[in-house]
């Protein structure tokens, strides 16, 4: 019976070394094991030390999770130009940085610590933040090695550093010896809960219908005192606080009110609502009443707007105030009578 062929016996193949399984999961680390263990990546930047300089600036990951698809092609590409460069003869040094500051590290932390937080101090939230940094540039860091990458992994720049943090302090202060820095107004997206400009890429836009609003700011000292004058209030209602009421379509921007306007040629009347007034275009109390849903009765003098100059309100839940200020582009045709001033809010 005739033996069956043995093709590989019949074609002729080269004689290597090479086993016949890549058997890469195993090989890879072993292989990556022996590059660290034998300095590769420095042998070869002392090889080039006295060739021409090739300067790569690796704009740096954030320190907050694991590497995705996006890390990957990025840091790829970036080692595929080093290293060619290398090859090519230059000195291509490739220093590797982190990001350790921003918003997403501060939220994870304060998660984290929720049971904790009221009572956290500021040096302890810092001292967190840095920890959850170094936690995710660890791993990130053996993340990029497993991809071949090579850079000067021990010694890594981080934003959190002291040193990185007194060159950003010495570069502004050449900026500003060069006079290339000024006060400017620039619009900025910002965190109200969290009191901090957002990058853009931080923000999450979503479909959203905001209900129009009343809002009672009250009277300030010693505006009080000077409204209650004018206004000519009889003794049953002197004592009682007073309010300018505005009302809003956009109440997510009353976190940026400074200011209240009035028109002052139109007629304002002080309305007592249960114990307390509310000042208002006269021709809209009615208006207002019947949206609000509450009973009033007009106590004191109508007042022209322009006697309502130099009056200051508070903000209802900002402590700061909100001047009141005169406006020719106030109308009686909506509203109070009374408008939202939220500068670079449209």
């Amino acid at each position: 019976m005739a033996e069956p062929n043995d093709y590989k016996k019949t074609i002729l193949l080269p004689q290597t070394a090479f086993p016949m399984r890549a058997n890469l999961s195993k090989r890879e680390p072993e292989t990556l094991k022996r590059w660290n263990s034998e300095h590769l990546y420095q042998r070869v930047l002392d090889l080039h030390a006295q060739s021409p300089r090739f300067v790569f600036h690796d704009g740096p990951p954030y320190a907050n999770g694991r590497i995705h698809y996006g890390h990957i092609l990025n840091k790829l590409l970036k080692d595929i130009v080093v290293k060619y460069q290398g090859l090519s003869g230059h000195y291509a040094k490739f220093v590797p940085g982190w990001d350790c500051h921003g918003l997403p590290i501060e939220l994870e932390v304060e998660r984290s610590m929720r049971k904790r937080q009221a009572t956290l101090e500021v040096s302890a939230l810092r001292e967190a933040c840095a920890a959850e940094a170094g936690k995710w540039i660890e791993i990130q860091k053996a993340e990029f090695e497993r991809l071949g990458v090579f850079a000067t992994w021990d010694s890594p720049y981080l934003t959190l550093q002291p040193s990185y943090e007194r060159g950003i302090v010495e570069a502004l202060g050449a900026f500003v010896s060069h006079g290339l820095v000024y006060r400017g107004k620039k619009p900025v997206y910002w965190c109200s809960r969290c009191k901090t400009a957002l990058a853009e890429a931080e923000v999450e836009y979503a479909e959203h219908e905001s209900p129009s609003i009343y809002i009672k700011f009250p009277a300030a000292e010693p505006s009080l005192d000077q409204l209650r004058r004018v206004l000519q209030l009889p003794a049953e209602a002197a004592g009682l606080p007073v309010f300018a009421i505005i009302w809003t379509t956009t109440p997510w921007t009353l976190l940026a009110n400074l200011a209240i306007a009035y028109n002052p040629d139109f007629t304002y009347v002080a309305v007592d609502v249960g114990g307390e007034l509310w000042i208002m275009a006269e021709k809209l109390a009615s208006q207002v009443m019947g949206a609000t849903g509450r009973a009033g009765r007009p106590v004191g003098k109508i007042i022209k707007g322009a006697e309502l100059a130099g009056a200051v309100a508070r903000h209802p839940f900002e402590d700061r105030a909100s001047p009141m200020l005169s406006a020719d582009f106030v109308t009686l045709d909506v509203g109070t009578g009374l408008v939202h001033i939220a500068p670079g809010h449209g």
